[in-house]
C-alpha cells in the first residue's frame, strides 16, 4: 500500500487551561503537568466532521497524482459522528461526486484509522479495490463535558485524509509495508473505562489509570511486533508517533523502547487528544520532515478497548 497524498484539517479555536479552572477547579499546572496539553483545539459554530473531513480532503487534493473520481473505495473512521446513517464516507463521497465506489464507515475508538489502513489493505489483496481514500476526524468538543474533572480537559478537534493505492502513482510515495490490530474487549475494565452515549452523555473516562497502564503496554508492544515481522530492531525506527492521548504515555513508550525524545513525535500540547486522527494528524503534519527511507510507526490504544499499529517506509 502506498499513501499517495495526506492532507489534515485542524480548527483554529484553541482553549487554553485557565478555562478549565472555572469549569472543573483544575489549574493550569496541575493539567499541563499530568497530561502536557496547554491548548486543545475547537471546531467552531456550525463546524461538524463532516465540514473537517472535506476540508481534510481538499487538503489533499493538490498533491495527489489522479484525479479523486478513480477512487473506489471510501473508509471513514471515528467515533463521533454527527450522522450515523448518511455516514462521514459518503458525505465525502457526495461532496466529490465519486461513483462506483464502495462506501462505508467503521469505529474502534482511538485506534480506528488503524483499522481503517487495515481493511483497506484486505480490500486491496483481494482485488476489489486499488485505490482508497481513508477520512478520520472526531469532534470531540462536541460531546465533551467541560465540567467533568476527570476527562473534560482532554479533548480536541481535527480530520485527516489519506489516499492510498495499490501500486505507486507517484515518486517517492510512503508504503506501509505492514499494519497490525487487535481487539481487546476480552479486558475486565474494557467495555467501561471511557464511554460516548451521545442521548444519555458525553465522554466520559471513568477509569482514566486502566486506560494509561493498558496504553503504556500495547503501544510498545506494537512497535516491538512490527519491528520483529519485519526483520528490524526497534533502533533502526526513525519516528515512533504514539496516538496522543496524554504526554506521560508517549514518554513512558520512548522510555521503554529506549528512544530519545526526538524521535517520538506529537503535538498533543496544542490540539490535545483528537482521538481516532491523533496519530495519523502528527504523520500528515511531519510529512515534509520524513526522508526518503526513514521508518515510521504509528500505534495507537482506544477505549473499548482496542490497538494497533503500521509501519511505514517513507
Amino acid at each position: 500500500m502506498y499513501i499517495n497524498s495526506s492532507g489534515y484539517y485542524v480548527p483554529s479555536g484553541r482553549v487554553d487551561n485557565d478555562y478549565f479552572f472555572e469549569m472543573n477547579g483544575l489549574t493550569s499546572e496541575w493539567i499541563e503537568q499530568r497530561t502536557g496539553i496547554k491548548t486543545r483545539s475547537k471546531a467552531a459554530s456550525g463546524e461538524t466532521i463532516d465540514t473537517m473531513i472535506k476540508e481534510a480532503v481538499n487538503n489533499a487534493l493538490p498533491n495527489l497524482p489522479y484525479d479523486i473520481k478513480e477512487v473506489d473505495l471510501i473508509i471513514a473512521a471515528s467515533y463521533s459522528p454527527c450522522d450515523t446513517v448518511a455516514t462521514p464516507a459518503h458525505v465525502v463521497q457526495h461532496a466529490f461526486n465519486i461513483e462506483n465506489c464502495i462506501t462505508f464507515y467503521i469505529s474502534s475508538a482511538c485506534s480506528s484509522v488503524i483499522n481503517a489502513i487495515e481493511i483497506v489493505d484486505a480490500f486491496f489483496r483481494s482485488g476489489k479495490a486499488r485505490k482508497a481514500l481513508v477520512v478520520t476526524a472526531d469532534h470531540n468538543s462536541y460531546y465533551s463535558n467541560d465540567f467533568d474533572p476527570k476527562a473534560g480537559h482532554l479533548w480536541g478537534d481535527a480530520a485527516v485524509a489519506f489516499f492510498m493505492s495499490n501500486e505507486p502513482c507517484g515518486r517517492y510515495e510512503p508504503r506501509i509495508v505492514d499494519v497490525i490490530t487487535e481487539g481487546l474487549g476480552n479486558l475486565s475494565k474494557s467495555t467501561k473505562a471511557v464511554n460516548l452515549r451521545p442521548k444519555e452523555q458525553g465522554i466520559i473516562m471513568e477509569d482514566g489509570r486502566d486506560v494509561f497502564m493498558q496504553a503504556c503496554t500495547y503501544m510498545p508492544r506494537n512497535v516491538r511486533v512490527l519491528a520483529e515481522r519485519n526483520g528490524l530492531q526497534v533502533s533502526d525506527i526513525n519516528y515512533v508517533i504514539g496516538h496522543q492521548a496524554n504526554m506521560r504515555i508517549l514518554k513512558n513508550v520512548a522510555q521503554q523502547l529506549d528512544l530519545p525524545d526526538e524521535k517520538v513525535l506529537s503535538n498533543i500540547e496544542e490540539y490535545g487528544n483528537t482521538g481516532s486522527v491523533s496519530a495519523a494528524l502528527v504523520f500528515a503534519e511531519n510529512r515534509n520532515r520524513f526522508k526518503q527511507g526513514d521508518l515510521v510507526v504509528c500505534t495507537a490504544f482506544g477505549g473499548g478497548y482496542s490497538t494497533g499499529g503500521c509501519l511505514i517506509k517513507c
